[in-house]
């Protein structure tokens, strides 16, 4: 038997299918659109990701023993609706009922960064810990908590959104998409990194970002780690500033729950040491007790680019 993992995320839908111990065995995507209707509703575009999976797998809905859904947002879990996204703008979107008309197996849905947090517990870096915390930095900022070894979602799945605590009440605080301000999504998001680094290529115009960018065709959320480690003062500088800000909503997070480890993933989490490092001497010094309380780890998640697909299967699991 086999699950069905689908990751739903800013830029892509990925769907694979997934035997019970974990592994991958096909894997597929497609874009995501500009806007969703609810003439074309977004579970169109996962029914099309489902059923190129069964193809590209050569197994058929018979050989499925459910299908898990990660999506960024509030999600309502038990009903199988999609409550309110604002990266990928939607509201009220009764996602499982839809996919039901063309699939008669259980189907799941839950927020990303939850799917993601129940992966790595179940079958990546957060094996063997009671309370692990996950934290993905791409687009916005997801979190996932696993609480005596359970999923946390809060009442109705409203909750663990901490990439929208607020770090920052000044007037001139950035924006965030939930259309506050100050929000740690916006500070500690690639797409925060990729602003801030922007900003600083434009005070420098001899900076080294500029040839990692026009390397890569584009400012990234590398591009300021490239050039930091090549020696760049500037982009050094919007690295450390970047990892503080990071750093200060993990503090909060620790104080918070003290778990037994943090996990990052999401594109920044492929620096590995050079952003962990710097993170967890950050907790050690700053958390409160920190000369007396247990210590918490810092890891980079294991699963990668395939943590929102599995994390889905884990869900169905």
């Amino acid at each position: 038997m086999y699950l069905i993992g689908i990751d739903v995320g800013g830029m892509s839908i990925k769907g694979g299918a997934v035997t019970l111990d974990g592994q991958i065995v096909f894997k597929t995507s497609i874009p995501t659109t500009e806007k969703y209707t609810a003439e074309y509703s977004i579970s169109e575009d996962i029914r099309k990701v489902i059923d190129a999976v069964l193809e590209g797998a050569n197994i058929t809905i018979k050989d499925v023993k459910g299908i898990g859904i990660g999506q960024p947002g509030s999600i309502d879990s038990k009903k199988g609706t999609i409550r309110y996204s604002n990266n990928i703008v939607l509201e009220n979107v009764p996602v499982v009922a839809e996919l039901k008309r063309y699939f008669d197996v259980p189907i799941f849905i839950n927020n990303d960064a939850n799917c993601a947090a129940l992966g790595e517990h179940v079958f990546g870096a957060g094996k063997g810990y009671n309370d692990v915390i996950f934290v993905t930095l791409g687009t916005g900022v997801g979190t996932g908590f696993i609480l005596d070894g359970k999923l946390f979602e809060g009442r109705d799945c409203a909750g663990t959104e901490g990439g929208h605590m607020q770090i920052d009440m000044s007037e001139s605080a950035p924006a965030c998409s939930c259309g506050r301000k100050g929000c740690w999504e916006a500070f500690a998001s690639a797409t925060a990194l990729i602003r801030q680094t922007k900003v600083a290529m434009e005070s420098d115009k001899s900076s080294l970002m500029y040839k990692f960018a026009e390397e890569e065709g584009k400012v990234s959320g590398k591009t300021a780690f490239l050039a930091a480690k090549a020696g760049d003062k500037t982009a050094q500088k919007v690295v450390d500033t970047y990892i503080s800000y990071v750093a200060s909503g993990l503090i909060n997070l620790v104080n918070i729950f003290c778990p037994d480890a943090i996990l990052i993933g999401g594109g920044i989490s492929y620096e590995k040491e050079y952003l962990t490092n710097p993170i967890q001497k950050a907790i050690n010094e700053n958390r409160f007790g920190a000369k007396f309380n247990p210590k918490v780890e810092i890891k980079t998640a294991s699963l990668k680019n395939d943590a929102g697909i599995l994390g889905a299967a884990a869900l169905a699991l």
